[in-house]
């Protein structure tokens, strides 16, 4: 529908009728009091107006809500736009992408809504069919603005120079006490297992992930790390992989930072609650107990790109602290002896893999 808008855009009772249904999902979400939801929304890269067309709808619609934070997705299209003549190169996609947001970073009156909308936004996420086959990357490939072909850049191109542009953005938004975005890609759905390689080595976290299942040693590297996985199962079941056959209940097991989330909603769940949806056939079908929710629950407040502040509020005041010293149970629900068989076992693999001289940080990443 935002697709629309765009291409619509001197059409303003479309951007409107948009406004006032996105405003019903933000209060069908303050009347269920404890549902909170990152939004995706799209960013083309065709031109660079696409920001501020897309803040000015944010802002002049009013579009805020204490339970919704928004994810910026960019769309892996290059070789369409290429072959319709709106873009000559791969450069110009990212010109399009990372140079509104330098310019509202240094100076905030150059795109001041913009500059408002930037507030909400909490992560970067890439999108596209992982399943198209794709060249793999090499040494040799053409930087973005020598990559005037026709074929599209591999997964691993796309992820490196956002990644790259935004932890320069980011360094620049800290310097100046503003908020920062996240690389957040869906990746590992399917395809390659290179993009979730990729991945490991450039996101804070992903969607998806159920091709860990084919390589092991990713999926160690994953549960060391403790990438955040936040997986949609019935939206795999309907389109790449059967639900008993999700690796989800392994991953959850094994200790990998895993939690659930909906994914097309609209396309794939049958209810007006998709995320209860989520969670309740994962528990009728896998037998999760009470206390494995919680814990799913709590994962997914920490992969979330909601404020230090709504965090503390919602899991406790030190929930920063790695194992039990971190947990509220009267917040989480999470019984402490649960948390701290997770940090032993972890600590114990991680000094095994750093030939027992692992320096371990107290906190994980607020």
């Amino acid at each position: 529908m935002f697709n629309v808008k765009l291409q619509f855009d001197y059409c303003i009772s479309v951007g409107r009728f948009l406004g006032e249904l996105t405003k019903e999902v933000f209060s069908d979400l303050a009347a269920s009091k404890y549902q909170m939801a990152e939004y995706r929304i799209s960013i083309y890269g065709r031109k660079q107006s696409e920001w501020d067309q897309l803040a000015s709808w944010i802002v002049n619609n009013d579009l805020y809500s204490e339970n919704v934070v928004w994810l910026i997705q960019i769309p892996r299209l290059y070789n369409v736009y290429k072959e319709m003549g709106i873009v000559t190169s791969f450069q110009n996609i990212l010109d399009n992408i990372f140079i509104p947001l330098f310019e509202v970073t240094v100076d905030p009156d150059s795109h001041p809504q913009l500059h408002v909308f930037l507030k909400q936004v909490v992560g970067l996420d890439l999108v596209d069919d992982e399943s198209k086959p794709e060249r793999r990357p090499t040494k040799h490939m053409p930087t973005p603005d020598q990559w005037t072909n026709v074929f599209n850049p591999a997964f691993s191109y796309y992820a490196y120079y956002c990644y790259a542009n935004l932890y320069t953005l980011n360094k620049l938004r800290e310097s100046k006490g503003m908020t920062t975005i996240k690389f957040r890609p869906h990746s590992g759905e399917a395809g390659d297992i290179d993009h979730l390689a990729a991945t490991f080595l450039t996101a804070h976290n992903i969607a998806h992930g159920i091709n860990l299942r084919k390589s092991p040693v990713l999926q160690y590297l994953y549960y060391l790390a403790q990438i955040g996985l936040a997986m949609s199962p019935l939206s795999n079941n309907s389109l790449f992989l059967d639900y008993h056959r999700n690796p989800f209940p392994m991953f959850f097991l094994r200790g990998l930072n895993v939690s659930l989330s909906t994914d097309d909603p609209l396309q794939i769940h049958l209810t007006k609650e998709p995320l209860v949806e989520e969670y309740s056939i994962a528990a009728s079908v896998w037998k999760l107990s009470a206390c494995d929710l919680c814990e799913i629950a709590r994962n997914s407040v920490y992969q979330s790109g909601f404020s230090h502040a709504l965090k503390s509020h919602w899991i406790g005041k030190e929930y920063y602290k790695r194992g039990p010293n971190g947990n509220e149970i009267q917040r989480t629900n999470v019984p402490h002896i649960r948390l701290e068989f997770r940090d032993r076992i972890w600590r114990e693999e991680m000094q095994l893999v750093y030939l027992g001289k692992a320096i371990i940080p107290e906190e994980v990443e607020k």
